[in-house]
């Protein structure tokens, strides 16, 4: 089962771009991406949440590949075991709970996590890659000079560049941005909070992204 380990890479592992879930124990921690009935994503669930889906007969169809079989008792009447398959993919009926579709001024909560991973762990001065502990939040026009904590103001950086930009801007630093900062929609949320996102989970959130999102090129390489 191919996907990307982005657990891993916040911890600055450059060779785990493709997981193989190749044990029950590890096919039961992967988490299954829940949509609404529409198909617009809405969050990751574990295996003991999607069991719940299936038994309230809230799921409405499937997509993705099947990740594991969930097994329950055993019928008295015809003697057989009950066996659940949850898919990687499930949408479900009810309250949509997808605040990026229901308000077009959503904008996705700031936290170094989801920062970093936004830019792929690398330093958007030096381009060099980092594992989290490395990294920190640089605000590209300093909070002495106006500048705000929001997606679009700030960056993942090296502390050896963050100490050199010190309280100033890029051009006053004499710094070039590698890459423009932007803020996730809440389709990219849902893949940058993911922990171990499979190919068919990345395909089906990247047809959410917008045309000029920048991760289509990253996710285009970790498919390829």
């Amino acid at each position: 089962m191919l996907g990307i380990d982005l657990e891993k890479a916040d911890d600055g592992f450059s060779s785990d771009l493709h997981l193989i879930a190749g044990n029950v124990s590890r096919a039961l921690s992967q988490l299954v991406l829940r949509t609404d009935v529409s198909g617009m994503p809405l969050e990751w669930i574990d295996y003991k949440e999607a069991a719940r889906l299936y038994h309230q007969e809230q799921v409405a169809y499937t997509c993705g590949s099947p990740l594991f079989n969930l097994y329950g008792g055993v019928s008295a009447r015809s003697g057989l075991r009950t066996v659940l398959e949850v898919n990687s993919i499930v949408a479900t009926v009810g309250h949509t709970g997808n605040p990026g579709n229901t308000r077009q001024d959503y904008v996705p909560p700031l936290n170094n996590q989801t920062l970093f991973r936004r830019d792929a762990h690398f330093c958007l001065y030096c381009a060099q890659r980092f594992p989290v502990r490395e990294l920190s939040r640089d605000h590209i026009r300093p909070f002495s000079q106006g500048g705000r904590d929001v997606w679009t103001n700030v960056v993942a950086a090296c502390r050896r560049c963050n100490n050199l930009k010190a309280s100033r801007t890029p051009e006053q630093a004499k710094m070039q941005l590698i890459a423009v900062p932007f803020t996730p929609t809440y389709a990219e949320y849902i893949f940058l909070k993911g922990r171990r996102v499979l190919a068919d989970q990345m395909e089906y959130l990247r047809a959410h992204f917008p045309r000029h999102s920048p991760l289509h090129a990253r996710i285009k390489k970790y498919l390829s």
